[in-house]
């Protein structure tokens, strides 16, 4: 029990670092208002989905992570047409799905387990997409 509970906290402390992080001020800077709006719904849902892994809140994880799964197929989910992206966009949604059925079956370490695995494909995704539009900037 006592290791659940550290290993609980340490993903949640991870999850934070990342939601935390995903909140500054570059896109602004470098995307349409659409596209930051669309993102701040992104981390609004991730939000609630760390915030129902912290109270154990199983409705609440599985009702955001399927509100981030929906995400995925709005038109503004997809900004390249490249084999990468259609790649991370995949990914990506298959570990929504993935943290919904975990916190449907009320399994908080598979639930913990799968939020940072989809938050890395965000970062991992994202690092990507800078890239991209790095080397189109050129």
């Amino acid at each position: 029990m006592k290791g659940n509970i550290g290993r609980v906290a340490a993903v949640l402390c991870i999850g934070l670092f990342f939601v935390g992080r995903g909140q500054t001020d570059e896109p602004k800077r470098n995307a349409p208002n659409q596209s930051v709006a669309f993102m701040r719904l992104k981390l609004d849902h991730s939000q609630k989905v760390l915030e129902g892994l912290a109270m154990e809140d199983f409705e609440l994880v599985a009702k955001h992570a399927r509100l981030i799964a929906l995400l995925t197929e709005d038109e503004n989910w997809k900004l390249f047409q490249t084999v990468e992206y259609r790649h991370f966009s995949a990914e990506f949604q298959r570990l929504a799905n993935e943290l919904t059925k975990e916190a449907q079956k009320k399994n908080l370490d598979g639930t913990a387990l799968a939020y940072v695995q989809m938050t890395m494909s965000c970062v991992n995704c994202h690092k990507y997409v800078r890239g991209v539009r790095m080397a189109r900037a050129d």
